[in-house]
């Protein structure tokens, strides 16, 4: 059973009781009336062919309380769009997919970027704003989940426990982080939560002293969750990164524009695993080492906005103190990891911790080098105020997608 602790500045909401999954489900059911709601789902054409996806989508078709399930499809040719929409096609709730790839997005894209207003990467920032476009656009959603195509361990409960306190009209949060033990096959995994981001935001609050936004993200129990709720008028103003920084570049935004009792984080899963990235030790613009760095260079951007200044002495004191409070953690997590019959390898552990000191000060030189460097993808408000007609093109490329696919099956 899960304690009932609140720490931080974060209101979480535990798992207390187990309540059963048709309880919650005719509540959400009931909520729906009120709030309709909707699920966005970026995938790779790849993850239709393994073992997680199948099963979530077995999984959500027992879903009653979805009014739209939006699904951004990337890495898809002609081909595998329509075996997307064959896939896709068992789900009993309306739903479209984002062929991110075909030409009609494609050309709206194009003239996104002549407008300097599309992502300028791709990858999954660049799938979930424009399926977050087009919530907006079609307009049949109040309440929004997002959750990855990779979750082995998937099961409906999940979903209705992510989008519940954004769903319910008697609370007023306007977003909601999923959070959970990640706990599987005898191991203690997350990484990059575990190893870097919480010794790096400790390590920040010694160098930098109290600071509000550090306490922030410290007050969340897995920041790199790739599950959260939102209201739609999230949708509107919000600028997410188009690389590894979606994560932390989410939850600076909800920083940014809400109070904090407008926030919260939930348990949603007693257990959890996804596909895991390697390490990359000798490729810094793959895997885990990718991630590290463009995870610390969101916590840099964000922190100058608030008028820190760096510089390459600074950024050896944060390596050098976040190396120490890194290493401290290995040890807390094997002993928690003994108590609990768990495995835990020391030297791999080291050795993640090694790496991410030395793509600490990659990042921070490339902050200091690039000073002027952006990202963000442009909100949705900004979009709409230069091209004004672009949700009705968003909206009649999909169905136009789906029209023509639907005919030649």
């Amino acid at each position: 059973m899960a304690d009932f602790y609140q720490n931080g500045i974060i209101t979480t909401l535990h798992n207390l009781d187990d309540r059963p999954i048709e309880e919650v489900e005719k509540q959400l059911s009931e909520f729906a009336q009120q709030r309709p709601m909707a699920l966005i789902l970026p995938s790779l054409y790849s993850e239709l062919q393994g073992v997680a996806l199948p099963n979530i989508i077995k999984e959500l078709i027992q879903v009653p309380y979805l009014n739209q399930i939006v699904i951004g499809l990337d890495r898809a040719t002609q081909s595998e769009f329509a075996h997307a929409s064959e896939f896709f096609g068992q789900l009993p709730q309306h739903h479209r997919i984002l062929w991110n790839d075909g030409p009609r997005l494609q050309a709206l894209d194009k003239e996104l970027q002549a407008l300097g207003l599309a992502p300028t990467e791709l990858g999954k920032g660049r799938n979930v704003w424009y399926c977050m476009g087009y919530v907006l656009a079609s307009n049949k959603a109040e309440s929004v989940a997002l959750h990855d195509c990779d979750i082995l361990t998937y099961d409906r409960s999940l979903l209705a426990r992510l989008i519940f306190p954004v769903a319910n009209p008697q609370f007023n949060y306007e977003f909601c982080k999923g959070f959970y033990a990640r706990v599987a096959d005898g191991k203690i995994n997350g990484r990059v939560s575990r190893l870097l981001v919480t010794p790096l935001l400790r390590a920040l609050k010694c160098t930098l002293g109290d600071n509000e936004y550090i306490e922030f993200m410290d007050s969340f129990r897995y920041p790199l969750a790739g599950e959260f709720s939102f209201r739609r008028d999230v949708l509107n103003d919000i600028r997410i990164p188009s690389d590894w920084g979606l994560e932390i570049g989410v939850l600076s935004e909800m920083h940014r524009n809400y109070a904090h009792n407008r926030l919260c984080q939930a348990d949603i899963a007693r257990v959890y695993d996804h596909k895991h990235q390697d390490l990359s030790a000798d490729n810094e613009n793959g895997g885990l080492s990718k991630m590290s760095i463009d995870i610390t260079k969101a916590l840099f951007r964000k922190l100058a906005t608030q008028g820190h200044t760096f510089s390459t002495e600074m950024f050896r004191s944060i390596k050098a103190t976040y190396f120490r409070i890194a290493l401290d953690f290995i040890e807390t997590y094997h002993n928690d990891a003994v108590m609990n019959g768990l495995t835990l390898d020391i030297h791999s552990e080291e050795k993640a911790v090694e790496l991410f000191a030395q793509n600490i000060m990659k990042a921070g030189q490339s902050f200091l080098d690039n000073p002027m460097e952006t990202p963000f993808i442009p909100s949705w408000n900004r979009v709409l105020s230069a091209k004004p007609d672009v949700f009705k093109r968003l909206v009649e490329a999909v169905e136009d997608d789906h029209k023509e696919i639907t005919r030649q099956d």
